[in-house]
Formats: structure tokens, sequence, C-alpha cells
């Protein structure tokens, strides 16, 4: 890798899972120069397989990065471990980015793809198989626990909704009630129409036997038998790392409930802040890995596009420069010439 001390960047990529690397590749086959900073705390960790990317489905989430950090470098791009911790504006335009080992690197544009921290409900034993067999996507993981018994843990209005979409992979599902508001007669009848049971009370904790799950304890001491167990986290965008250029993520509301912040962007990533993109899960908390790729892809064009359209008023200015120095030097041999001109009239 060459001194990043020493020199500036086409393109920052500020993240490296799936987002950031498809950007990268993108651009580093734009024949820009590109440094992807990389925690090395993806999201998706916990998960033992990656679905739905179509030609690399169920592939380990590590080995899938692996191989597009790899892809990346084949076109030059640069990589390097560390938290990018602050970013400023430049005087002259660009960007600095601070590693958190105080380390720094300059950049004309930035792409930021930190992703998403996924906040759970404070229930003893959630965390500890969270991406196993507690989940919260049916499409990245309802195919692996299809005809189980699953359980819904509703911590919001949206419970009733999940445990409806749930219901498409295994007709065994049962909606506890914990804190989540009461459903309505309406929901309280699709619910029967559908075979869901629902269970009032607060959950308690999880049980396990060996490294599986087995069921949810109620506050009562009752354990109801499940196979699964299915919570909405809450979603928070992993942002700041923008703090320092004004751009703060915002609450992002569905049906009157704040399930997660987000940074605020145009259909290609770009935000308030000119010169900065966003893509992934950091702009768009419900993307999955494959549409994450395709927004790193996407921000990359319109980062090259924009490049582009920098590069190309510089390229102008520069070709004037000569003639704009030929026409001052004519106009000061002119008056020049008037003024001896006017000096020899007078004699």
């Amino acid at each position: 890798m060459s001194d990043m001390t020493t020199r500036t960047y086409d393109v920052v990529v500020i993240g490296g899972g799936a987002a950031g690397l498809s950007g990268a590749l993108a651009l580093s086959r734009a024949r820009r120069s590109v440094l992807v900073i990389d925690a090395g705390s993806p999201r998706n960790a916990p998960a033992s397989h990656a679905h739905n990317y179509l030609g690399r489905e169920g592939l380990p989430p590590a080995e899938l990065l692996a191989v597009g950090r790899d892809e990346a470098a084949g076109y030059g791009a640069e990589s390097v471990e560390g938290e990018a911790v602050t970013a400023e504006r430049l005087p002259g335009g660009g960007f600095r980015v601070v590693r958190e080992d105080g380390s720094a690197v300059t950049a004309r544009r930035l792409l930021v793809t930190t992703g998403l921290v996924d906040e759970l409900p404070p229930v003893p034993g959630l965390a500890e198989r969270w991406g196993q067999d507690v989940l919260h996507c049916p499409y990245c993981h309802g195919w692996e626990v299809r005809d189980a018994p699953i359980g819904i843990l509703a911590v919001s209005p949206m419970a009733v909704h999940q445990a409806l979409l749930w219901r498409q992979w295994s007709d065994d599902v049962t909606l506890f009630l914990h804190h989540a508001p009461e459903p309505t007669d309406e929901e309280y009848e699709q619910l029967a129409a559908r075979g869901i049971a629902v269970v009032d009370g607060e959950v308690t904790g999880i049980e396990t036997s060996g490294d599986r799950l087995t069921g949810v304890r109620l506050a009562g001491g009752r354990v109801v038998p499940r196979g699964a167990v299915v919570v909405q986290p809450r979603f928070t965008a992993r942002s700041g790392v923008l703090d320092g250029l004004g751009l703060r993520a915002a609450a992002l509301e569905v049906g009157g409930h704040t399930v997660g912040t987000y940074i605020a962007s145009d259909p290609a990533g770009a935000t308030e802040v000119p010169g900065v993109w966003v893509a992934g899960n950091v702009t768009n908390l419900m993307e999955q890995v494959i549409g994450a790729a395709a927004a790193g892809l996407k921000a990359a064009s319109a980062i090259n596009a924009d490049l582009v359209g920098a590069d190309t008023r510089r390229a102008v200015e520069a070709r004037r420069a000569p003639f704009s120095a030929e026409a001052e030097r004519q106009v000061c041999e002119k008056t020049l010439g008037d003024r001896r001109h006017g000096l020899q009239e007078t004699r």
C-alpha cells in the first residue's frame, strides 16, 4: 500500500461491507484512486450464511466480503483496517478522515457505508442467540426455520404484521405480547384466522439447551416451547463519523413507531453535504445484502460522474489560462504603446 498520509485519494470509502466494497470495485474499475477504511465489524457477522444474493446464495458473510475485497483490490483499490472516527471538510476542498489511531487521509469525495447497529430489547438470552435462532428478517432466515415453532416477541405496534408475515414459513406461530400495545379487534381476528396464538404477559428470558433455543420464559415462570424467536430491534445508523460534517441521523417512523435512525440521501446516495455519499444500511435500514451492494454501485456511478465534471472544469480552466495570459500581455503592450505614442505627440 502507498503512504496514505502523502496523497489525496479520489474517493475514501468508509465501511468495508457489501455496499462499500461494491462502490470501491466500481470506482477502481473507473480508474479512480480508492481507499477503503474498514472497522471489521459487519452487521451480519453473527449469521452463518448470507441469503438472497444471486450467484452467492448461502455463502458465509465473511467469505462474501473476502471475495469482494479481492475483486476490488484486483483493480487497484486499497484497504486498511481500523475505525474512521471523524471527517472534516478542508478549506481548499476535499475531506480529511481521521482513524482511531490518529492517522489521517485526504479525499476528494467520501462514500460512507458504515451500516447500522441492531439494538435488542433487554431480555436475557436474546443477544447470545442473535443471528442464529433469534431473528428479525424472514427473507434472510425464514427458510432455515421453516415449519419450526416460532415465537414473535412483540415490542412495537408492528408485531402483528411480523406474526402474519412469519406465518408464511410456519403454521406454528405464537405472538408474545410482552410490552407491546394490545392488538385491535380486527388484528385479533386476523391472527385467529391464520391460526396464530397470542400469549399475554412479560417475557423474562430465553430458554436454551446445548446450542439451540428451546423456549420462551414468561414472568410467571411458564415456558412456551419454541424453536426460534423473532424480535424487531431498533436500527441505529453508525453515523458518528459524519458528525463533524454536520450530517445528523434522522428518526425513521413506521406506523407511528420509531424503528431507528438513518442518514438522509437522494436515490443515488448523495447527502446534503456536497461531496459526501452514503449507501447501504446507514441510509436504508431495511436493505438486504444484495440491495446494499446495488446501492454502493449506484453511489459509485454518481461519484465518478461528479468527479468527471470537476476534472472537466479544471481542464477547461487550464486550457484557458495560456490564452488569458497572452491576452493580458497583448493588452499591456498596447497600453504601453499608446502611452509612448502619446508622449511623442506632445513633444
